[in-house]
């Protein structure tokens, strides 16, 4: 998961999220909103991605459980 350049950070879409924080859908997006969880990056109309450093920054944290 980890990019070979420290200058790229890679945008992960919400099942990838999921698989790296066990959590439901419903669960990540009411902590999404509550500000516990990352506020995502909009691409376009459907389409969401969070930076796999914010990511990587909640597991290290230890604040991803649900």
């Amino acid at each position: 998961m980890h990019s070979q350049n420290p200058h790229i950070d890679p945008l992960l879409r919400l099942p990838q999220v999921l698989k790296i924080i066990p959590v439901s859908r419903s669960t990540w997006w009411a902590g999404v909103k509550s500000g516990r969880f990352p506020k995502p990056i909009k691409l376009g109309p459907r389409t969401t991605c969070w930076r796999e450093s914010d990511i990587m920054k909640l597991v290290k944290e230890g604040e991803c459980h649900g």
